[in-house]
């Protein structure tokens, strides 16, 4: 098998100031590609801070390197900050190639004390974040027929956990996202995929132990954000989640199923409910047109 190398290639990687998207920006540009370092440089909870240190540390670390890089203060929860941080790839490379899409804040909570505020910031960071940058990324990809998107979603987006009503809902929605994005980017030679690390970073530092924090380290993910990004990985459209030296795809199934003669009362629902949970048999669509066309198929079969 031959190297993976990303000679000529631009890449953006969001929130790479620190933890698992430094460990991407560097490996990236260890293996030749331009990076656009962004990070707004705030504290973990969006709430206070925004300064350039971060990423600034991380461009002269690739540089030090023997890297070529670029810093990005922008933020990612709106359109203009979106727009900048491509348009710093433009600028300094002329293009964008591959982007990740990793920045992300914490305000956990439990449902019943949420705010609206709460819930306003994590979504405009997490999910409108992961939207913006890569809506202003996506004419360039389009017209160039070539990208590679990573997106970032967690084990509490896939599974849920308890204080993170707010977190888990945009998390979840990436994954969504993503799903059709490799749907309308295939023709195009597009791949759009989706990580759930479990790595130590700031986000993660007061719920690790020690020896797990050094277990979790951020350089494990990085390795299959650099495969998915790779122009021979030509896979979309899934979820893997990655740590510590695991990687495992995630998959969104969907069961045999029962089909009711006529219109089930209740306790008809009750009464196949095991058979309905069971995943013997189990089919995996690929997009909703698949999904419809297997519900049609097992009414026919009934």
């Amino acid at each position: 098998m031959s190297n993976i190398n990303f000679e000529g290639r631009v890449a953006v990687v969001t929130g790479a100031g620190a933890g698992v998207g430094r460990a991407h920006a560097l490996l990236l540009a260890s293996r030749g590609a331009k990076v656009v370092v962004n990070d707004l440089g705030g504290d973990r909870a969006g709430r206070e801070g925004g300064s350039g240190r971060a990423a600034d540390a991380v461009v002269e670390e690739i540089r030090k390197a023997g890297g070529v890089a670029a810093a990005s203060y922008d933020s990612v929860a709106d359109g203009d900050g979106a727009a900048a941080i491509v348009g710093r790839a433009l600028e300094h490379f002329g293009k964008i190639d591959i982007l990740v899409n990793n920045a992300g804040i914490l305000r956990d909570v439990s449902f019943a004390k949420l705010t609206p505020q709460d819930w306003e910031a994590v979504r405009q960071v997490h999910l409108d974040g992961t939207l913006n940058v890569t809506r202003a990324a996506w004419p360039h990809l389009r017209e160039a027929q070539y990208g590679r998107v990573i997106n970032t979603t967690s084990a509490s987006g896939l599974y849920g956990n308890f204080g993170q009503a707010n977190y888990s809902a945009a998390k979840l929605g990436i994954v969504g996202l993503t799903r059709t994005l490799a749907v309308e980017g295939a023709s195009k030679n597009i791949t759009v995929n989706v990580i759930a690390p479990a790595a130590a970073s700031r986000l993660t530092e007061d719920i690790l132990t020690p020896e797990l924090m050094d277990q979790l380290r951020p350089e494990y993910v990085a390795p299959v954000v650099a495969y998915l990004a790779s122009e021979g990985c030509t896979d979309t459209g899934l979820i893997f989640a990655v740590g510590g030296g695991y990687v495992s795809r995630v998959a969104i199934v969907e069961a045999e199923g029962v089909v009711f003669d006529g219109v089930p009362t209740p306790e008809d629902v009750a009464s196949r409910f095991k058979e309905i949970c069971s995943l013997d048999g189990y089919a995996e669509p690929a997009n909703g047109q698949e999904s419809v066309a297997l519900l049609v198929s097992k009414l026919n079969r009934g």
